[in-house]
């Protein structure tokens, strides 16, 4: 799935993202400067909650699977494009160090992007496209006001949705079916 878009005339730079407000998320898709507040507290919560859920026995926990790096809100660089997804794991054998650099280049084998008011578009749509291009494994999109997850696996160029949970269903999706949680405790206060 192509979509159509506007280049910026002239296309923003790095240096737009680098003088945008400290407050404001920068991210330049498809050459145009995108700027947005950081998320609400629900949308904070969702996303921190299960960077622990899957960070810890993917990543982290002894006791856990491992064989991931997952991290929170990293830049990634992705063909002129500049992200934020709100968590990305690499799989360990694709990326065995964790780089120290400012920003990655390569593409996360896995992206979740938690769903706000002000980001869903670009979410749901550019940001989605540009995963599709980088040839991200999967993708899941978390949304704390409808309560649900929706996880997808790049098939060919496409997304094909394959689960969606809600509400207090188990989280057993993959890549991460190894550790199952209740998703219920994404929505808790």
């Amino acid at each position: 799935m192509n979509i159509a878009v506007k280049i910026q005339n002239p296309p923003a730079t790095y240096q737009d993202v680098l003088d945008a407000p400290e407050n404001m998320v920068a991210e330049i898709i498809y050459g145009k400067l995108n700027i947005h507040p950081h998320p609400a507290f629900q949308y904070t919560r969702a996303r921190s909650v299960l960077g622990s859920k899957i960070g810890g026995p993917f990543d982290y926990d002894d006791e856990g699977p491992r064989g991931w790096a997952i991290l929170n809100k990293p830049e990634v660089h992705i063909d002129g494009n500049i992200v934020v997804p709100d968590l990305t794991g690499w799989r360990r054998e694709r990326m065995p160090v964790m780089p120290e650099v400012p920003y990655f280049t390569l593409a996360p084998d896995w992206i979740c992007e938690v769903l706000s008011p002000s980001t869903m578009r670009h979410d749901r749509v550019e940001k989605r496209q540009i995963y599709a291009d980088a040839k991200v494994t999967y993708l899941w999109h978390i949304d704390p006001d409808a309560k649900t997850l929706e996880a997808y696996e790049l098939s060919g160029d496409s997304w094909l949705l394959t689960h969606v949970r809600s509400e207090d269903n188990t989280c057993d999706v993959p890549p991460f079916e190894a550790a199952p949680f209740n998703l219920g405790v994404l929505w808790s206060r």
